[in-house]
């Protein structure tokens, strides 16, 4: 039954890549990364591309930065002054319009509206909040989430594109000694009504609210977990069901067993497989021009033409990039990492 499942995930992206893009040729596999030059040397894990020409991006020492040309020229600064702040998560609206979200305290988020000049307080949470990753639904409706309070998962929502965040009615609980990371700022997407949560530590789960968060579904994945280095870091989604998860131990990065799971809702099961990624992994994205999934960690970058089933590593060297994001027009597909490195996909 299981190998039936597998046949019919690929033959139906196999199906979905030629009616996607049949006025286009698909290329055999990505070549690689172009890195850009930017003006500041933070650990990027703030990644938000909003075209392949505008891309944002943020992380520690309160770091912004932003291109309007595709990565040849960057602004930059620091948000609000908060230079000892890191700033993992954040989503662009356009070349205006940003929402940035710090990790540790304060745990706060922050809104520009021109172009990364002024920074906005919008939200700040309590002194025990650590906001784990952003994930926008709608162009107004996104959701920010953080690790667990008083033994409840923290997930907040705004309506109005940031200007305004509140806790939803009905929070999960969290096991003792879970919690979520914030590595890449992608453990948790919001897609239509449907919430996705990945969570590790002493567990690692799946949480899934198919009403927008009013009520959850718990999984426990196959992913390394039980120490607070291990779980899920980074979940995408192929559009139509699958959702792909992906970490292990971040204290192991060559480790390539328990790192990737595949998880069909609508079964509300996983499936195993046929080959992992190529050891810990921090970020991951499907790239729906070319139903690829790109997988991204210290030791490389990984891609799978079959929604997850069977992996390639397509770089070796150590990049250092920790998040990878697709652009809202979904052309390009980018990556941020260390010491200032940015990338975009080429193929």
């Amino acid at each position: 039954m299981i190998q039936k499942k597998l046949l019919a995930l690929a033959l139906g992206l196999a199906l979905f890549s030629c009616q996607k893009v049949s006025h286009e040729v698909v290329p055999e596999k990505p070549q690689g990364w172009e890195i850009y030059s930017t003006p500041k040397e933070s650990s990027l894990r703030g990644l938000s591309p909003v075209t392949g020409d505008i891309v944002w991006v943020s992380g520690s020492r309160g770091t912004w930065m932003r291109t309007l040309d595709g990565g040849k020229t960057w602004d930059s600064g620091t948000i609000a002054g908060l230079d000892t702040v890191d700033f993992r998560s954040i989503y662009g609206f356009d070349a205006e319009k940003a929402v940035a979200v710090s990790a540790g305290q304060p745990a706060v988020i922050y809104k520009t509206l021109d172009g990364g000049k002024t920074w906005v307080l919008k939200h700040q949470a309590s002194e025990k909040a650590f906001l784990d990753g952003i994930s926008f639904a709608t162009e107004d409706r996104g959701y920010v989430f953080g690790d667990p309070e008083d033994g409840r998962w923290t997930i907040l929502e705004t309506v109005d594109q940031g200007e305004s965040w509140r806790l939803i009615d009905s929070l999960p609980q969290a096991a003792e000694g879970e919690a979520g990371f914030a590595a890449s700022a992608s453990s948790f997407i919001a897609e239509g009504d449907h919430l996705y949560l990945g969570s590790g530590g002493k567990e690692a789960n799946l949480y899934v609210s198919k009403d927008r968060g009013n009520s959850w579904e718990k999984f426990k994945s196959p992913l390394q977990q039980g120490e607070s280095s291990q779980g899920i870091f980074a979940l995408t989604s192929t559009g139509k069901g699958e959702i792909i998860v992906t970490g292990g131990d971040y204290l192991h990065e060559n480790q390539s067993e328990g790192n990737l799971g595949i998880f069909l809702p609508g079964d509300k099961k996983w499936i195993n497989s046929e080959t992992s990624v190529f050891g810990y992994r921090s970020g991951i994205t499907f790239f729906p021009r070319f139903q690829w999934v790109v997988a991204v960690g210290p030791n490389g970058t990984d891609f799978s033409k079959d929604g997850g089933l069977n992996w390639e590593k397509i770089s070796s060297e150590n990049e250092g990039f920790h998040a990878v994001k697709m652009s809202q027009s979904e052309g390009t597909l980018w990556a941020s990492g260390a010491q200032g490195k940015v990338g975009k996909l080429t193929f």
